[in-house]
């Protein structure tokens, strides 16, 4: 079987993790319109996150929260309801993932945006909206905090070591341990492929 190639396999890991106190994040927001003809090879593409609520218009830096230090370094946000709703922008998570960022907690997500994140290798998980707030208020409490997403148990433990359980389909479960994109996945059925290609050619060799 070929082997499948694709995105990083998401594995067991802690991060400082990036309080997002905004209410109903818009793909818009975390990636501006203007940007989504730009190449992800872009060197300046990891600037386009959060684009306008970062820089302003001369390019010096805003006071938010991802440019300070440690939480620039974050690799998990935790952010506030319906996070990622709006436009249906692929765009919105590979700038998530061109900074590094494996998963982001949120009580809700845009549904299009779930799913982009599943495809691209981001973790989106759900929890209530008072574990949110008490995750952030942590976070902010403590900044270079790290949270740990253990996806094989399907939990995360807080900066206080407070352990949350999550739901995830198992499918797309499978598809973040195995990073597993579109490709990917029909890799997998390689073998199966290769038989049913056989058997039709040796059924209609009059046809070749």
């Amino acid at each position: 079987m070929a082997k499948a190639k694709g995105l990083e396999p998401f594995k067991t890991f802690a991060s400082v993790a990036v309080p997002i106190d905004i209410a109903n994040c818009d793909t818009d927001q975390i990636i501006p319109a203007r940007f989504l003809r730009r190449p992800s090879t872009d060197p300046d593409y990891p600037r386009f996150l959060f684009h306008d609520l970062r820089f302003n218009e001369d390019g010096s830096e805003k006071d938010f929260v991802y440019n300070k230090a440690p939480y620039c370094d974050g690799r998990i946000f935790v952010a506030d309801i319906n996070w990622g709703c709006g436009s249906s922008r692929e765009n919105a998570v590979t700038a998530l993932a061109a900074n590094g960022v494996r998963s982001v907690i949120a009580p809700s997500f845009g549904d299009i945006h779930y799913s982009n994140c599943i495809k691209n290798g981001v973790l989106p998980i759900r929890l209530s909206s008072a574990d949110c707030e008490t995750l952030r208020r942590q976070l902010h409490d403590s900044p270079g905090a790290e949270i740990a997403i253990d996806l094989d148990e399907q939990s995360l433990t807080g900066p206080d070591q407070t352990t949350y359980a999550f739901e995830i389909n198992p499918f797309d479960k499978h598809r973040l341990l195995n990073g597993l994109d579109e490709i990917g996945l029909t890799l997998e059925f390689d073998d199966e492929i290769s038989r049913f290609a056989e058997n039709y050619n040796a059924k209609h060799r009059w046809a070749s």
